[in-house]
């Protein structure tokens, strides 16, 4: 990974004071990642590859918002209504609008988000003490970071190799910079 910047110590902090939100943040997170799987599908079903990773990464997605779910379940907790995500929504306000940079945008903001939850599951994986959750974590910690990479390799399976880079180290530095201006949340971002 490349993120320009770490998550500031005290993030951990916040969610680990106020761990059921988090925990209903994640599985909203999880259920978005994937409808933006489906999405991808629904929008360009004319590249096979892109399909075929989509619909393995919805499906996969999706048993990890059951995951979630069930544990939030298990703790008495409900859902609640999707909250707006500023750092999601500033990351989508970079996107191109033109065809093709809108394609390559997407994919490259998708890997660096699934950057970011990489980072931020090890965070909370290593400052949980229950064992389970700590376990639990570590898994999504893995699957957030093969995640990162599919949407990295899928854009240079369809894009120039020099075009992706010097996009993704341009939406590398706009995160940063986001990231940096946003308050703190018991949040995956």
């Amino acid at each position: 990974m490349r993120l320009r910047t770490k998550t500031k110590a005290e993030w951990l902090q916040v969610v680990l004071k106020d761990f059921d939100r988090f925990l209903v943040d994640h599985a909203l997170c999880e259920r978005k990642a994937s409808a933006l799987a489906m999405s991808l599908v629904a929008h360009y079903p004319d590249k096979t590859e892109l399909v075929s990773a989509m619909v393995d990464l919805a499906m996969e997605e999706l048993e990890h918002f059951k995951q979630v779910y069930a544990l939030i379940s298990e703790r008495g907790l409900t859902l609640g209504a999707d909250e707006k995500d500023e750092y999601i929504n500033k990351l989508r306000s970079l996107i191109r609008k033109t065809s093709a940079e809108y394609f390559l945008d997407r994919l490259l903001i998708a890997s660096i988000i699934e950057g970011r939850g990489t980072e931020r599951f090890s965070l909370v994986a290593q400052g949980l003490e229950d064992e389970r959750l700590k376990n639990f974590y570590m898994e999504f910690w893995r699957a957030e970071a093969r995640h990162h990479g599919l949407f990295l390799r899928l854009a240079k399976n369809y894009y120039d190799h020099q075009e992706v880079e010097d996009r993704y180290n341009y939406l590398l530095d706009q995160e940063a910079i986001i990231l940096d201006s946003l308050p703190l949340r018991a949040a995956v971002h």
